[in-house]
């Protein structure tokens, strides 16, 4: 199973240029609203005609630029979740699934049935063979819209950020009932989503995409763990960056935070920036330790399940009293503690210093 993917598309001022290989069972792209992924998804598809470039399906050519080859929707074997679900509003979910299947067009009316019998039995649809579409819940209508697209046994699934219209309690719900219908898929499953979390969850393989282009792939834990650029970074939640400088094999200093950090593997030979997430920071009490800065607290928020305090470098002015009733946290460290982990403070308050972890350290590139 592998797709090959190499698009180019212009509208506008906007240049999609996406090239990537999806060998993994389930591939995620992830990537900020505009960039680009639902236009990819569109493009793999065949609703969309690039400019230019080539899309492979297990060997199988589906465009080719050069070649002259542009295979039609609907003869690709590519299956298609839209945001909406696009189901038919004047058939039944029996009819919806069957609609797509060849025999069905053909007057077979008896070998589609068994075959829709089969997809309204796997997705537990029962009972609602003759309902419409608008008489179905959210996740009735995604599950319809679903067994329409393995009925027709496609090479590969695409689905388009089928979660995000929803709440986030009815979103882990139906991301957990996605995953379990697919679970005897043997196909590839191609996934866009903004969010780093459901795609975390789901991915095997991940892309992060920027404006119209592929920034870093590979499986989510090495993506989240190497990020490679800021905006990479960016859009799998980090919050803390600064400009760095690399002093010798093993210090930098990073000029925003205004600290030297050590490390004791060689630091890599081309990065211009720093990342680190608000979570991994550790609180030190008492004497300062290497990789620390001073934990002056200028603002605090409550969530509803962690904290988030705002700490100022040492080269920032300010501290809570005087920073009241102004934002004054732009050029401040987030620290994020989960509900679990604040007894700590309750119990000894405030740290003296926080350290930057040398193995949490993000050597990026802007």
């Amino acid at each position: 199973m592998e797709l090959n993917a190499d698009i180019h598309k212009k509208l506008g001022s906007f240049s999609l240029d996406m090239q990537f290989c999806a060998s993994r069972r389930r591939t995620g792209i992830l990537g900020a609203s505009g960039c680009g992924k639902s236009l990819t998804l569109k493009v793999i598809a065949g609703i969309t005609e690039p400019d230019t470039g080539r899309i492979e399906l297990n060997g199988r050519v589906l465009y080719d630029s050069e070649k002259g080859i542009n295979i039609p929707a609907q003869k690709r074997n590519v299956g298609y979740l839209f945001q909406n679900y696009a189901l038919f509003p004047n058939l039944t979910v029996q009819q919806n699934i069957a609609c797509g299947l060849k025999y069905w067009k053909r007057g077979n009316r008896e070998h589609s049935r068994e075959k829709t019998d089969e997809m309204i039995e796997l997705f537990g649809l029962q009972g609602l063979e003759e309902h419409l579409p608008r008489q179905l819940s959210g996740g009735q209508q995604q599950r319809t819209a679903l067994a329409r697209i393995l009925v027709c046994q496609p090479e590969v699934i695409l689905l388009d950020e089928p979660f995000s219209a929803l709440d986030s309690y009815l979103k882990d719900r139906l991301q957990d009932d996605l995953m379990l219908y697919l679970k005897n898929y043997d196909g590839l499953i191609l996934m866009v989503s903004h969010s780093r979390d459901e795609l975390y969850r789901f991915a095997d393989d991940l892309i992060v995409m920027g404006s119209g282009g592929t920034l870093v792939q590979g499986t989510p834990e090495e993506v989240f763990r190497n990020p490679r650029t800021k905006s990479a970074a960016m859009l799998t939640g980090c919050k803390n960056f600064s400009s760095a400088r690399r002093i010798s094999d093993h210090e930098l200093y990073a000029a925003d935070w205004g600290v030297t950090l050590s490390v004791s593997s060689v630091l890599p030979e081309s990065f211009n920036g720093i990342g680190f997430r608000a979570h991994d920071f550790i609180p030190v009490y008492g004497q300062r330790e290497e990789n620390c800065i001073p934990c002056r607290l200028i603002r605090e928020t409550d969530l509803p399940f962690e904290k988030n305090y705002y700490i100022a470098p040492d080269h920032v002015q300010g501290s809570e009293e005087e920073s009241s009733g102004s934002t004054g946290t732009e050029d401040c460290l987030l620290w994020r503690i989960q509900r679990d982990g604040q007894a700590l403070i309750r119990e000894k308050g405030m740290p003296d210093y926080l350290r930057f972890p040398e193995d949490a350290l993000l050597f990026l590139n802007t």
